[in-house]
């Protein structure tokens, strides 16, 4: 694969790494945060009643894995030129998954503000793909492969039941504001939040409007604090992603003492480091919703 860039990413700066791969044609992109490793295709052992798009299970390195077909996924025929397909090997939500998609092409390096929101006329709300970006007269379609799995194993979203485990609370009127641009997180993190006894929520689609209203509040003279005690973000963000949304947080004097916590799927061990540099107070990997409801109690209760 080429690299457009050639050096590794500084957090905070609103760029990402896209790894582009090639589906019947089309052209279509994964965080190369996300990717672990490509490889060559392995032998497939198939599963029983698996869902359609699981293909089957490979070992890899003393690891099973399950492999999704991609062609199954976005529902196209299958690869003219099989010898170019490859395995994406990817790791997010504590969970590793290998992706099996038709051609893998090269790596690009671009800023979040280079990524269109979907339209709502030709992007539905259970739609994968979160995000267009414009490369050389053609497009790449940003997919969201949290909710691929999801939906292949509900289990492995947001649920209420995680919440009820804490048993009966007292409910907050401490106010959070939420960058998520995920329609469907959006929507479980309200009602996971509720039962979870924070009903004062604030929901913003991506880390820019989610920081110009801060800034706004602060432009009119008022303690922030009066208005929003806690910040929640994804990193994974059009226009703005949470790294960078956070670094400018703490970079406001007026701001800075903001407690912000970091809620994505690509809190890892080794990611982690990310998110300290730029500020962020703790971090939550998805799906542990109860994690990230006790850690919201420990800096606003």
């Amino acid at each position: 694969m080429a690299n457009d860039s050639g050096i590794l990413l500084e957090s905070g700066t609103n760029e990402l790494e896209i790894v582009g791969f090639e589906m019947g044609g089309n052209r279509y992109g994964i965080n190369v945060i996300k990717v672990k490793e490509i490889i060559m295709p392995l032998p497939i052992t198939p599963i029983p009643h698996a869902h359609f798009a699981v293909e089957g299970i490979v070992q890899l390195r003393g690891e099973v894995l399950p492999v999704v077909s991609m062609e199954k996924i976005l529902g196209m025929a299958p690869s003219s030129n099989p010898s170019d397909e490859k395995y994406i090997v990817a790791s997010f939500n504590k969970q590793t998954v290998v992706f099996q998609v038709h051609n893998v092409t090269q790596i690009h390096r671009i800023s979040w503000d280079q990524i269109e929101k979907p339209s709502g006329i030709y992007a539905a709300e259970d739609s994968q793909v979160i995000g267009v970006i414009k490369l050389d007269g053609d497009m790449l379609l940003l997919l969201d492969f949290e909710k691929i799995i999801v939906d292949i194993n509900p289990d492995a979203g947001i649920h209420v039941d995680q919440v009820k485990k804490l048993g009966k609370r007292e409910r907050s009127d401490k106010r959070l504001l939420i960058a998520e641009d995920s329609p469907l997180l959006r929507k479980l993190l309200f009602d996971t939040l509720h039962e979870a006894g924070y009903g004062n929520l604030d929901f913003y689609e991506n880390g820019k409007d989610a920081f110009n209203y801060l800034t706004s509040i602060v432009e009119q003279g008022i303690d922030v604090k009066k208005e929003v005690q806690l910040v929640i973000t994804d990193i994974e963000m059009p226009q703005m992603d949470g790294h960078h949304f956070t670094r400018r947080i703490r970079e406001n004097p007026k701001l800075a003492g903001l407690p912000v916590i970091i809620f994505s799927s690509l809190i890892t061990d080794d990611l982690k480091h990310k998110g300290l540099s730029v500020g962020a107070d703790d971090q939550v990997s998805k799906p542990e919703i109860a994690e990230l409801v006790l850690k919201i109690d420990k800096y606003i209760l």
